[in-house]
Order: structure tokens, then C-alpha cells, then sequence
């Protein structure tokens, strides 16, 4: 057989590409559990979106399987080797603001509009129409080729856990849901609070009644508000200082007296994994409210974020800061605050960590820190870090295919989020979002450009050949 032009070849199955694409794309399949059912664990609209691509694999003649109601996998291909495409379905809230309905896709400008048109539905349907061009050009590979659809990428990953759980391992493979060339390398990612202890009010002329502020461990919060009890001569003065403050530091909120004195601060809200370009408004508030003389256990609430916390990214000041050439420095976002008088008080935090960093030994150092107040750690989440050797065959075949077909260099890179390709023993994240390219997933009228879409299948496809010839 003459060698195959892969681009060709999807242009010309590019109409059928785009009307399922479209299909997937109408399917409002957002995470819903107030709606779940034994059938459908993560909503309705999220298991119809599963069924939507099982679907497609029927049609076309793959081997599929529902895994517990929440992951999937089209297969085609013989032996024992499995090359996998780690994919989802699910996407997050649309949001407000939209230019054309989130769940109508729409065509302008050579783009496809709607909610996952790049997270995660256009590569799932680029990978998917990559492995039909294989599958009918090649039916007889050597490997099996096998597409795994996950529902749940988007909270907390329950899908992939419950799937492979049931089901083997892929020899090597690679998740369509970040950017290009290669991602090879992730960040470890803790999720956990510091639990603070009880403590009676004592006398003090100031009070901190309550503290809150954020809403997600991984983004960087944008207000913050606490309130305040002493007598009414102290309060003014505070509101009067507090005014103050908030003009020499440039800041936006307002100071409301009532019963309590009531502070606000806003600020610049980013995502946890780059804390540094944001503005943490539970910091700021912090800092001020440092400055007065508070109750023994507010005091020991306010003095640990702005010993410990305030503007350290890096947990320089706790002894954990480390970076390695892999994937850089470890960076820490104090996520969540919450405080109330006489009862217990958090700080939940996400921390990004090397390759090569010992968590157990950030723990360890963590301890000597807070053991001494009693401040308790409390772990949410933990996914380890992952990494793919550059000498890997993924990699270089991974390479080979990118260089080829974009005449670019295919540098690997490393990231502090998480994509599905660290589910896999031996996986990456490839494409489909093009260097240079906006990166508009989670944002309102989010957007795949359709010859970028097409560009990726066709990379897909020969990726595919080569990992499963």
C-alpha cells in the first residue's frame, strides 16, 4: 500500500466528522448528581453523552462496553498490547455571557461554538474519526486500538478509577485534552486543610467574629469578609483605618458597621496553579486584620496565614519550596478560608509538586510547623505526579508523527495541571489546542477552529498507526 496521506483522508470525511461532532456538542452533559440515578451516577444528560459515543461505536463496527455507567471503551484490532486515547465527555457549567446558545453549536468564522468544542468533545471526535480512517485502511493490526470515554474528568475523576478497576491497563497512550506537542511530564497535585482547634473567646478589645473566603482549592480567591466585634468608639476607628488601607494598597471593598463591623476586599481570582498572577483577596484582608490586637483564637487563625501563607507561592517560608528541570518550582495556593468564633478554623490549600519532590517528606516538614498549635492536616485529594521518559517509544513516535506533519519541532513539555494521561502507566498528553492559540476552555463562547479539528485528526491517525502497528 502506498504511504497514506492522513490529512487528505480526513478532509475527506470531514462533513460526517463535523455532524457528530455537532451531536455530542448539543448534549448539555454537566456533572448533575441531584439528578443522579443507579443508571446514570453523574446525571442524565452526562450518561446520555456517554451512550451518544457508544453509540457512534456501534454504528461504525468497534467493539464497545459500558463500564459501570460511567466510562466507556470502543475497541478494534488483535493481540494482547492495547493502545489507549484517554478521553471525556463531560464539561463544565456553561455560564453567562455567550455570544449563540452554549449547547446549540454553531459554525462562524471556520469556528464551531459551544460548551467542550475544545474541552473535551472536539479531539474526542477528532480521535474518534482518527481511529475510523485507521480501523478501515488497516483492519488487521498487530495491537488493539482502544478509546476510553470517561464522565467525570471535570470534579473528580470517579470514572477513570472505576474503570480501570475493571479493566486492563494500555500498554502506552495518550490523552486529546491540552495543548501540543507533547506533554509528558505533571505536577503532582494535593488538595487538603489545615483544621484549626477550638478555642473559647477570651476578653480582647477586638473580636474576629468569622473569616471566609474562596470557593475552590485550585483557583486563587477574589473576596474575602470578616467580621468584627468591640465596643462602638473602636469600630469606627477600625472602618476609618480600614478605609485607609484599602486606598494605599489600590484595593476595591468597603467597610459596613453595623451590629459587627463587616470588611470586604476584593481581589484578582486565576487559576491555583499560577497563585503569583492573581491577587488572593484572603490574604489582603489578612494583613490588615494582622495589624490589630484580636482574641487569643482569632489572633492564632490570622497570625498563621500571614506568617506561614500570605504571598509565599513557593512554601519558601515552611521549608518545602523545590523545583526540578522536569517540571519546575512547587507552588502553593491557599484556596479556602473559613473562621467562625468557638468553633473550628481552615485553610484549605492546593499544592502543585514536582516529579522528583517526596510528598511524604512535605508532610513531614508541614508537621513541624503546625504540631506545636495543634493545626491538624486533613487530605482532600492526592494525585501523584507523572512522567514519561523522553527515550520512551510513545515519545519518540509521538515526535516523529508531530514533526512530520506540521514540520515544527515537537518539544515536551511539562504543566502543574492534571490531564487523563496520568491514569496510564505510560501516557501523555497530545494536542488537540495548537501552539500560539487561545486557550478558551471553561471560558464563555469557547471554540475549536475546524481546521485546526481536522489538523489534529489527521495527526491522530498516523500517531495511531505507528503506536499500534
Amino acid at each position: 500500500m502506498s504511504e497514506v496521506n492522513w490529512k487528505e483522508e480526513v478532509l475527506n470525511r470531514k462533513e460526517s466528522l463535523i455532524e457528530d461532532l455537532k451531536g455530542l456538542l448539543r448534549i448539555e452533559s454537566v456533572l448533575d448528581e441531584e439528578n443522579s440515578t443507579k443508571d446514570a451516577p453523574f446525571g442524565p444528560k452526562v450518561k446520555e453523552a456517554l451512550d451518544y459515543m457508544l453509540g457512534l461505536g456501534n454504528r461504525d463496527g468497534y467493539e464497545t462496553k459500558n463500564v459501570e455507567q460511567v466510562a466507556g471503551h470502543l475497541e478494534f484490532g488483535q493481540g494482547e498490547d492495547v493502545i489507549g486515547i484517554l478521553c471525556h465527555v463531560d464539561v463544565v457549567p456553561a455560564g453567562k455571557g455567550w455570544s449563540s446558545p452554549p449547547f446549540t453549536p454553531e459554525i462562524r468564522d471556520g469556528k464551531i461554538f459551544a460548551r467542550g468544542a475544545i474541552d473535551d468533545k472536539g479531539p474526542t471526535i477528532a480521535a474518534y474519526w482518527a481511529m475510523n480512517i485507521v480501523k478501515e485502511l488497516y483492519p488487521d493490526l498487530s495491537k488493539r486500538v482502544r478509546l476510553i470515554v470517561g464522565t467525570d474528568e471535570e470534579s473528580s475523576w470517579r470514572c477513570v478509577d472505576s474503570y480501570f478497576k475493571h479493566e486492563e491497563m494500555p500498554t502506552m497512550g495518550f490523552a486529546p485534552d491540552a495543548v501540543f506537542p507533547i506533554i509528558h511530564a505533571e505536577k503532582g497535585i494535593a488538595d487538603f486543610e489545615w483544621i484549626f482547634p477550638v478555642n473559647e473567646e477570651k476578653k480582647a478589645p477586638f473580636i474576629l467574629h468569622s473569616f471566609h473566603s474562596g470557593q475552590r482549592l485550585n483557583m486563587v480567591p477574589d473576596y474575602a469578609v470578616a467580621e468584627c466585634q468591640s465596643s462602638e468608639d473602636q469600630l469606627l476607628d477600625v472602618k476609618k483605618e480600614f478605609e485607609l488601607f484599602l486606598n494605599d494598597k489600590d484595593l476595591k471593598g468597603k467597610a459596613t458597621l453595623d451590629k459587627h463591623l463587616t470588611l470586604e476586599i476584593h481581589g484578582v481570582s486565576v487559576h491555583g496553579s499560577v497563585p503569583h498572577e492573581g491577587v488572593n483577596a484572603a490574604f489582603r484582608l489578612a494583613e490588615f486584620l494582622g495589624e490589630l490586637i484580636l482574641d487569643q483564637s482569632g489572633d492564632a487563625y490570622i497570625s498563621f496565614i500571614t506568617k506561614w501563607l500570605m504571598d509565599d507561592f513557593t512554601g519558601d517560608r515552611l521549608g518545602i519550596s523545590y523545583r526540578d528541570h522536569f517540571t519546575g518550582a512547587l507552588t502553593m495556593n491557599a484556596g479556602t478560608f473559613e473562621y467562625k468564633a468557638n468553633q473550628q478554623g481552615k485553610v484549605g490549600m492546593n499544592l502543585r509538586y514536582p516529579v522528583t519532590c517526596d510528598f511524604d517528606a512535605v508532610k513531614q516538614t508541614f508537621e513541624k510547623v503546625t504540631a506545636p498549635m495543634s493545626v491538624k492536616m486533613e487530605m482532600i485529594d492526592h494525585m501523584t505526579p507523572h512522567h514519561v521518559p523522553q527515550d520512551h517509544e510513545l515519545i519518540q513516535k509521538l515526535q516523529q508523527v508531530y514533526e512530520k506533519q506540521t514540520g515544527e519541532p515537537a518539544k515536551l513539555l511539562s504543566i502543574g495541571g492534571g490531564t487523563y494521561a496520568r491514569s496510564l502507566q505510560a501516557g501523555v498528553a497530545f494536542g488537540a489546542l495548537f501552539e500560539g492559540k487561545p486557550q478558551l476552555a471553561h471560558q464563555k463562547d469557547e471554540y475549536v477552529e475546524i481546521d485546526d479539528l481536522l489538523r489534529a485528526a489527521a495527526i491522530y491517525a498516523e500517531a495511531i498507526y505507528e503506536l499500534a502497528k
